[in-house]
């Protein structure tokens, strides 16, 4: 989600000298930080050149991205931030922007929304007298900040003001709530009396000046109380006796009115924001059935998951929908091993096999990409470790030597690095996932039916994928799949390169051990892991961990630790790279939830169920919680004793406060996420995979077009093509029945356009 580089950045307070600027760059939902760069060194024009991909998890109003420079020996100092709407972030979606930073105000730094009600309406005084009086009642608030990591004390301030008045009335301070319930009603005089004998009109101009003002705060006790944003609402919106009730967006103080301020710099952003609105199961039930119907359709090119492919082949994020849906449904093989059939029978030369960026090479890339995620992880990622870590030289090439560089020196650290990661590669065949074989055996089979004559195409085959495609792509890229938490500095960058380099030439070429190690992978004989393979970190993070047990005196409920989970088992240590204070054996969990807000008034939590008591540990942000629960799940997916229900609150005072069972060991009271199973079946939302493949279909709506007039002209015309350039665009082997793929395609998704408009939601915020 994130490609950036800065420039021109302005000066910070502090002693920080803009020539000795360390800068790094966040990415927040609203308030809430989820990602940072690492630091970038004494530069005002840094190149952060960091990916960040992430399911969004929750409502969020802004996407905002800040730069901070490094202190020392003091908080990290804000440069400035980008800031943009969710609204506008499909404007910016696919495309390269350069944004002018904006001053981090701590005034502007809001988010969440207040529900009010509001009435307008003649009042009769007891001395006979009428005036207007306005009742404001604040009824909820939703989404507000965290403040230090936890939730806030919020309370509100309502207030009448015009040019010549500012009547405020304060609620009460709601505890440790991000959605506080405040339920309270303010009444306020908005003209002054006047006798019902004479009618005396209320003046327009009045009305016009006045409106209502809600400030949102945090209660800091002894410290100055924290803005979290407001609201205002002219009263002129309001009708006598009509009742108005709307949800209001928090906006920064003053609505954010300030004046220009000084050039901070730029940020160059690169944004791919997709966001679907997934109808129920049931309406994607006909899209499903066409595409899974894909690989028994002859030819394979009239299929609907061929013609996806085809229509957009110059969008390579297309593939990735298609790939998780069929693999889910067990006919991902089938299918590739179709289109493979289909690009050999174009292929002229075995050389060339599999070298082209074809749907069949798109569709194995994205399922290795799935499948072989833990793989890589096992096979690579000790290496990538350890050559990060050692920060041995390696250059080679005379033109980019350093002074002092010794060139054989270099020569035998790459030689090494070089051994170690082809020996991890071709000692791996054990662990290679049981999909991926079946793919490499059906892609040898093809390979030697179309080129009988060569002997050594069998291999070139699979090589071309494992190696060239999988394997040297991660070396080279480690942070992309996720074997490193940042990008390489410049320096193990180009060691990296070298050694990706390196291992596509050893893959090309044909040595015992790479050859063993294709016939194991691509083999009938399926082998078994020796369950000797080294612990392999699969995340680690700093997170709030709840003591266990009985808290004695004085002892913090919660601290900080670093959490970290290998593929055998889940420790927690005081910090990183001490000795574990606790190991949980991955065998013995038995679920993995998330946590009510409400249990520890806090937000984020979740909740590993093993054989003793419940570790509760808070992430750090809501991605963070999401991916946590995400990797515990599926490495604890298939052990025995899983459980069926959990609780989702605490045990305390006696009972616990979910369902107020009096007994510590009494079953839970919500059924537990259903248990991923590990052949991939339930790990992919299938709803949401079909949504998007509708998405893309709309998006290409006129090539649809242009290819069902391809085919109804070759179908009715049977001479030869008096304008080819109209048909090369796409592949019609069989005209009739690849035309009737396309018109069950269009009456399905003018159904499902149907249905989404039928839903639209037409409600709006009244601040907008």
């Amino acid at each position: 989600m994130l490609d950036c580089e800065a420039k021109n950045l302005g000066s910070v307070s502090g002693p920080n000298r803009q020539r000795d600027l360390c800068t790094f760059c966040t990415i927040s939902l609203d308030q809430e930080e989820v990602f940072r760069t690492k630091v970038f060194d004494k530069s005002v024009c840094p190149f952060y050149g960091e990916d960040f991909y992430f399911e969004i998890p929750r409502p969020f109003q802004c996407l905002s991205f800040y730069v901070y420079a490094k202190s020392v020996f003091q908080r990290d100092l804000p440069v400035g931030k980008v800031s943009i709407r969710k609204d506008d972030l499909c404007k910016y979606s696919g495309k390269e922007n350069w944004f002018s930073l904006q001053t981090v105000d701590p005034n502007s730094e809001v988010q969440g929304k207040v529900h009010l009600e509001m009435r307008l309406s003649e009042v009769i005084t007891e001395n006979g007298s009428t005036g207007q009086h306005i009742s404001v009642r604040i009824i909820e608030c939703k989404e507000l900040p965290l403040i230090s990591g936890q939730n806030c004390d919020p309370y509100a301030t309502v207030s009448l003001v015009g040019p010549a008045r500012s009547d405020q009335k304060k609620t009460k301070v709601k505890k440790k709530t991000s959605n506080p319930h405040f339920e309270e009603t303010f009444f306020f005089e908005v003209t002054r009396s006047y006798s019902r004998r004479t009618q005396f009109n209320v003046e327009e101009e009045d009305i016009e000046k006045l409106e209502i003002k809600v400030d949102l705060w945090n209660n800091e006790n002894l410290a100055q109380d924290v803005f979290l944003g407001e609201t205002r609402v002219p009263v002129k919106i309001l009708q006598s006796d009509h009742i108005h009730k709307a949800w209001y967006l928090l906006q920064p103080k003053g609505n954010g009115n300030k004046s220009k301020s000084d050039d901070l710099g730029s940020l160059r952003l690169k944004l791919t924001y997709i966001e679907d609105t997934v109808l129920p199961s049931a309406c994607y039930t006909p899209l499903c059935t066409l595409l899974l119907k894909s690989p028994d359709v002859k030819p394979i090119s009239a299929s609907a998951a061929h013609i996806l492919g085809d229509i957009c082949r110059e969008r390579y994020e297309v593939v990735l929908p298609m790939v998780r849906l069929l693999l889910h449904n067990n006919r991902f093989v089938p299918f590739v091993s179709a289109v493979a059939a289909l690009e050999l029978d174009n292929t002229q030369e075995a050389n060339t096999i599999f070298r082209g960026n074809s749907l069949a090479t798109r569709c194995i890339d994205d399922m290795m990409k799935i499948v072989g995620k833990n793989y890589l992880s096992v096979t690579l990622k000790p290496v990538i470790d350890e050559i990060c870590e050692s920060n041995k030289t390696c250059e080679i090439d005379p033109i980019k030597l350093k002074e002092g560089d010794n060139v054989e020196v270099n020569k035998e650290n790459l030689q090494g690095y070089v051994q170690k990661v082809f020996s991890s590669i071709t000692q791996s065949s054990s662990n290679c996932p049981p999909l991926m074989c079946d793919v490499f055996r059906s892609l040898r089979h093809l390979a030697c039916k179309r080129f009988p004559g060569d002997p050594h195409v069998q291999y070139s085959a699979v090589s071309s994928f494992v190696f060239l495609r999988f394997f040297a792509v991660a070396v080279l890229s480690p942070h992309s799949f996720q074997l490193r938490s940042h990008h390489p500095d410049p320096e193990i960058s180009r060691t990296l390169t070298l050694i990706s380099k390196t291992i596509q030439t050893l893959g090309s070429w044909g040595s015992l051990s790479k050859k063993l190690f294709l016939d194991e992978i691509s083999s009938n004989v399926s082998k078994e892991s020796s369950g000797l393979e080294d612990a392999v970190v699969l995340k680690e993070g700093e997170v709030q961990k709840r003591a266990q047990g009985r808290k004695p005196p004085g002892m913090k409920t919660f601290k900080k630790r670093w959490l970290r989970l290998t593929n055998r088992e889940l420790s927690y240590h005081k910090h990183k790279g001490k000795d574990a204070d606790r190991t949980i054996n991955v065998k013995n969990i038995r679920a993995v939830e998330k946590v009510d807000e409400s249990a520890f008034n806090r937000k984020n939590m979740f909740q590993v169920v093993h054989s003793e008591k419940p570790l509760y540990v808070q992430a750090g942000n809501c991605v963070e919680a999401s991916e946590w629960l995400e990797v515990l799940s599926q490495v604890s997916r298939c052990n025995e004793g899983r459980l069926a229900t959990f609780h989702p609150s605490n045990y305390t005072s006696g009972a616990w406060q979910c369902c107020q069972s009096l007994s510590s060991n009494a079953p839970g009271c919500k059924p537990c996420t259903t248990t991923m199973l590990a052949n991939l079946q339930l790990d992919i939302d299938c709803d949401r995979e079909a949504e998007r493949i509708f998405s893309l279909l709309s998006a290409n709506d006129t090539k649809l077009q242009s290819m069902e007039d391809a085919c109804a002209s070759l179908a009715v015309y049977q001479g030869p093509q008096r304008e080819p350039e109209e048909y090369s665009k796409f592949t019609i082997q069989e005209p009739k029945e690849t035309f009737h793929t396309l018109k069950q395609l269009r009456n399905i998704m003018e159904e499902l356009q149907r249905q989404h408009n039928s839903r639209n939601d037409v409600r709006q915020y009244g601040s907008l």
